[in-house]
């Protein structure tokens, strides 16, 4: 691996301790993660103790004010040994994204410093049984009651579901106007008629709960609503424009661990008298592997330095990144299994479960397939792109 893309001293020392202290801390718990299913307190005790969890939160709210490169550094570096551990600190940026970039200053206050002290894990709540890659036909709905809102419906897919403690969810305030009748709030696992639904049992990520998030007459503050009614789509959308960097950096992350193990191995078996590293046949996928994963990891850091500076065009170069670096991770992952032979089938070796654990990067926050209409879209809407 190298920095390819220019990192800055402290962002290179970062990389350095925070891959040092994951080694040490997550590679051996990763399997009996993946085993039991459990989520990994210890290893969020870890990510907390080191002051990891809020780390894209501005420092006036409590988080670590760190810029997008860093954060995807922080998510990489965890998923070269524990994926289900890495969406942590991912979905945890993708929950405050709404209040950061819609909230209030008495929002921002009150929501953002317990995700950053770590006292509150936040979820994402878009996806519906009825809706997936069409998101703008959720049924979820938020009617106005005084002061408060009563919601009503059923989100699938969540990403720490459970455990989390604040849910940022989309529901649709005016039937009427389509995507722009839809509104976010924030919603607390505390409130009466909230619950959560079925538990799904994963290929993959498995330490990571993903379940459905059920509301029943749920009735939320309008102190809760982040900005105006009707601006929910928008802001969904803008928020999956900077969060899908981060899952470009795990599938990046996926990928260099097993790239490295494999690389390790192909060093030290022997067939035919050899190292099958010495033969051709294996030179050349490993060369590809290694090309793919640092075409990958530079799209990935060009769009986090992008989101930092707001450039107009991160929504084609976010979904860019996070397609081909999740595509470039099932190749990589595969190709992987593949160099240890039948060891790379079994579970007493890392590499069946990174294959599983990439599998997910090509499918959330954005199949690969809706990212090329997206993609496609925006080169209409600006035929002078270069």
């Amino acid at each position: 691996m190298s920095d390819a893309f220019t990192l800055s001293e402290d962002q290179k020392l970062f990389r350095k301790e925070w891959r040092r202290l994951f080694e040490d801390k997550f590679t051996e718990r990763a399997a009996e993660i993946d085993r039991t299913g459990e989520f990994p307190w210890d290893n969020y005790q870890v990510l907390k103790e080191s002051g990891l969890l809020g780390i894209n939160i501005p420092e006036e709210y409590g988080g670590g004010g760190a810029d997008s490169i860093t954060h995807c550094l922080l998510v990489e570096e965890v998923a070269r040994v524990c994926a289900s551990t890495s969406l942590i600190p991912a979905v945890n940026k993708l929950g405050t994204l709404p209040i950061l970039f819609a909230g209030n200053e008495e929002q921002k206050r009150r929501l953002l410093g317990p995700v950053a002290d770590g006292s509150a894990l936040i979820s994402y709540c878009l996806t519906e049984p009825g809706s997936g890659s069409d998101a703008a036909a959720m049924a979820s709905r938020a009617v106005r009651d005084g002061d408060d809102y009563v919601l009503n419906g059923t989100k699938r897919f969540i990403t720490g579901g459970g455990v989390s403690k604040l849910y940022i969810y989309y529901a649709v305030t005016d039937p009427e106007a389509g995507s722009r009748g839809i509104s976010a709030f924030v919603l607390e696992d505390t409130m009466p008629g909230f619950q959560i639904g079925k538990h799904e049992d994963k290929l993959g990520i498995r330490g990571s709960p993903t379940t459905e998030v059920i509301c029943s007459d749920v009735r939320v503050p309008a102190a809760n609503r982040l900005g105006d009614e009707g601006i929910g789509f928008k802001l969904a959308l803008r928020a999956l424009d900077h969060s899908r960097v981060g899952i470009g950096a795990q599938a990046v992350g996926i990928a260099q661990g097993a790239f490295d193990y494999a690389l390790g191995y192909t060093k030290e078996r022997e067939q035919f008298g050899k190292r099958i590293a010495d033969f051709q046949g294996i030179q050349f996928m490993l060369a590809d592997m290694a090309m793919n994963l640092e075409a990958a990891r530079g799209m990935v850091y060009t769009a986090a330095a992008m989101a930092d500076r707001g450039d107009p065009a991160l929504t084609f170069t976010a979904a860019a990144a996070k397609c081909f670096a999740s595509d470039a991770a099932m190749r990589i992952t595969t190709d992987a299994v593949q160099l240890l032979g039948g060891y790379g089938y079994v579970k007493e070796y890392p590499l069946e479960r990174m294959f599983r654990d990439a599998k997910i990067t090509q499918i959330y926050e954005g199949t690969n397939q809706i990212l090329r209409v997206v993609m496609a879209r925006q080169l209409r809407q600006q035929p002078g792109r270069n």
